[in-house]
């Protein structure tokens, strides 16, 4: 069986994604450097394959090199508009559409300090008042 194409971004993707979030523009060679020092060392080739498909997806834009080799790529997609998509995508296929069973589930499986247990209340107070 052939794996599901996917809109939202896998992994390796999103830690490309990262890298052009970070920088703004990349070439290759920029995409590289990034990656190594995240400790992840790949081929080139493998870098312009992960670049081909974000381009492919919507992701990123690229255009030519000021000096005719190569191409500049930058994000089309915001960060916050990126995580919002991979988060719906893991609230569908994980928890059935339902964000209680997520926030459940991620309470349940992480130990959750005082404070970030006050911010989430206060999120859900905010939240409240404007429904």
């Amino acid at each position: 069986m052939s794996r599901r194409k996917s809109r939202t971004l896998t992994e390796v993707e999103l830690e490309f994604m990262q890298i052009v979030w970070e920088r703004r523009e990349v070439t290759t060679e920029d995409m590289l450097e990034g990656l190594r020092r995240r400790g992840r060392h790949i081929t080139d080739g493998s870098v312009r394959k992960i670049l081909a498909i974000l381009l492919a997806k919507g992701y990123l834009a690229r255009r030519p090199e000021d000096r005719g080799k190569g191409f500049r790529y930058r994000p089309l997609v915001l960060r916050d508009k990126a995580n919002n998509s991979l988060l719906a995508d893991i609230v569908d296929r994980a928890f059935g559409g339902s964000a209680c069973l997520m926030v459940a589930a991620l309470l349940d499986s992480r130990k959750v300090s005082k404070t970030d247990l006050a911010r989430i209340k206060r999120l859900i107070a905010e939240r409240e008042k404007q429904s």
